[in-house]
């Protein structure tokens, strides 16, 4: 199967949307309920401290270029250990799939159809993930590319029409949260946010067409994906307050009901769920690559198409077990998942990063290799069109020269005839 590449821009833009997946949902309960009316103070500490997980992971990436995570896995720590940490990623992202379509199903049943099942919801959702899976990520790419105008106008349209409620009495007093509770919050802040960035090392630098200007689309895709969240924060706590913010399943959907301009601009928040809709289509269509892709190569399958309708069939059943209930879902988001997605978005790349300096395992060489191999392959190339060129030419000196006696032959047949019809005509006279 021929190797898939995406542009940098494109990448930029997955990595914007990919990092505000769910958390536009489920994050500003989340650190409210911790940090209070400093949570919006929490998301922007998080979002900085997330630049030094980007650079771990753009750093990974360096080392192993033509290589993807699960790859990586293998060639760094060998082929036992390396199989083993890249199972443990594989279950990883498949129960984050799997927990995205709960997200998408709780979530439209609670809050726009509550008389339809949550599997109904799961069901079509897996139907547009699947067949995304099956055209591949250069379309899967091209589509964020469409979807990524229509998320920043409805983003816009909602923080303009909300600001009218605004009230900054909210926020105050600043800095009151107990440090524990803060600290507690930007952790889970970042197991949301970025955290889940690791992902994307199924695509960097492998699939991107130019690395270097990859990598500054990491950088600028995470910086406008945190802004992003951190407006979305601010604007609960300063519209719908600290406590209401943390007593809420999904406190943004809360914030677009709130939306009223002149009693005319009012009851428009299913159309700010298009927002979120798109997000979460993003950061589930991720998960459920990198688990198809990964256990392909993990197998040595070299199609993973045959994979893509088993593990989807797989996703809708896990979607309606994962979590009972809505409670055990919000446990397991604060309590659970921060140390569980940790060992394997966090220590496991530092681990990798650290064993590939120790075994001198660097990306430049292979780069010098493959341009080595590229500029071989042009010299052929130009070697086999000047003799292409060279034939050419003689066969068509040899068409010419042909041509010419042709012509030559032709010219001499009058003459010889004429000479005959001479001879004749005195032999004629003679007689």
């Amino acid at each position: 199967m021929e190797k898939e590449i995406i542009s940098s821009r494109q990448f930029m833009i997955i990595t914007l949307l990919f990092s505000i997946g769910t958390a536009i949902l489920i994050i500003p309960a989340t650190i409210a309920s911790a940090a209070k009316q400093d949570a919006w103070i929490a998301a922007i500490i998080g979002v900085a401290i997330s630049f030094i997980l980007v650079k771990l992971y753009i750093s990974l990436g360096k080392r192993t270029p033509s290589l993807t995570f699960i790859e990586a896995n293998e060639k760094i720590l060998g082929r036992f250990l390396g199989k083993f940490t890249a199972v443990g990623f594989l279950l990883l992202t498949f129960l984050s799939s799997g927990e995205l379509l709960y997200f998408i199903g709780i979530f439209m049943k609670t809050e726009v159809m509550p008389e339809t099942p949550t599997m109904a919801f799961a069901l079509l959702f897996s139907i547009i993930i699947v067949y995304a899976a099956f055209l591949g990520i250069e379309v899967f790419a091209r589509s964020t590319e469409i979807l990524f105008p229509i998320f920043i106008l409805i983003f816009i349209i909602f923080a303009v029409c909300i600001t009218p409620q605004i009230s900054f009495d909210n926020v105050q007093p600043i800095l009151e949260t107990p440090k524990k509770s803060f600290l507690y919050s930007i952790i889970r802040f970042m197991s949301i946010f970025s955290f889940p960035l690791v992902v994307l090392l199924m695509l960097f630098p492998s699939a991107v067409n130019v690395q270097k200007s990859a990598q500054k689309g990491f950088y600028i895709g995470a910086i406008i994906g945190g802004i992003v969240l951190i407006i979305i924060i601010t604007l609960c706590i300063l519209v719908l307050g600290p406590s209401n913010t943390a007593s809420r399943t999904f406190p943004s959907y809360a914030l677009a009901q709130r939306i009223s301009i002149g009693n005319f601009l009012q009851r428009i928040e299913i159309i700010m769920a298009g927002m979120w809709i798109i997000s979460i289509y993003i950061r589930t269509f991720m998960y459920f690559y990198a688990s198809v892709i990964g256990v392909a190569q993990l197998c040595k399958i070299q199609d993973h198409r045959p994979l893509i309708l088993p593990f989807g069939l797989l996703m809708i059943g896990l979607s309606q077990i994962i979590h009972p209930n809505i409670v055990h879902s919000n446990v397991y988001n604060n309590e659970i998942w921060p140390i569980f997605s940790a060992i394997f978005t966090v220590i496991l790349p530092l681990t990798l990063l650290i064993v590939a300096k120790i075994r001198k395992i660097d990306g430049n060489s292979q780069g010098e290799n493959s341009n080595e191999n590229q500029t071989n392959n042009n010299n052929q190339a130009q070697q086999d069109s000047e003799t292409k060129n060279k034939n050419s030419n003689k066969q068509s000196d040899s068409k010419d020269e042909a041509q010419n006696e042709n012509k030559l032959e032709n010219a001499s047949e009058p003459q010889t005839k004429n000479e005959d019809d001479g001879k004749s005509d005195q032999d004629t006279s003679e007689h």
